[in-house]
């Protein structure tokens, strides 16, 4: 390789390790206090996601987290593909970003690059979570059921368009079986 190579190189390794090292919330959000992962492992249903291209077509989805021996969250994202017909998944690692008490980690689908996952709002028996990503492109509202009662959901978009949401671009997740569409 020539200079120009590797300065191009290096200049492009610099630049993703400072849009990975950057603020991982949106400004107007915080992460829960005495967040207690133990609870939080598990099964959610994913109610409603803001869209993007890695879960364009998918209904039907899930989220599982369980705890590694080494302290960081195995999490596996299931999903019903409509239009092939088939279930996709992705698994990841998320890591804590602050004390384990705080409900702000970061997530990696692909190797060493990782983005923001906050829990912004959750309930006392950790039924329903509001989840912000790094970013106003990325929220998702989860819940145990592929169900939510409607004063949580109400809660859930104030809290949303507080922190600066588009809740009307919100995608609300079929959970209904097969048989039944």
């Amino acid at each position: 390789m020539d200079k120009r190579t590797y300065w191009l190189l290096g200049a492009g390794l610099l630049g993703a390790a400072l849009l990975t090292s950057g603020r991982s919330i949106p400004k107007q959000a915080e992460p829960v206090g005495n967040f207690d992962i133990n609870r939080y492992v598990g099964t959610w249903y994913e109610i409603a996601r803001l869209p993007t291209r890695f879960e364009k077509n998918l209904i039907r989805v899930t989220a599982q987290y369980n705890l590694n021996a080494d302290g960081t969250v195995k999490v596996l994202n299931r999903g019903f593909h409509q239009s092939k017909q088939e279930w996709k998944s992705a698994q990841g690692k998320a890591k804590f970003r602050k004390d384990r008490n705080t409900g702000a980690l970061k997530v990696s689908f692909f190797g060493p690059f990782y983005s923001g996952y906050n829990v912004i709002a959750i309930d006392p028996d950790y039924q329903y979570a509001l989840v912000a990503g790094e970013n106003l492109k990325y929220l998702w509202i989860l819940s145990r059921t592929p169900s939510l009662p409607e004063p949580i959901k109400e809660r859930y978009l104030a809290e949303a368009e507080r922190v600066g949401y588009d809740v009307s671009k919100l995608i609300w997740v079929d959970h209904s079986p097969a048989s039944d569409r």
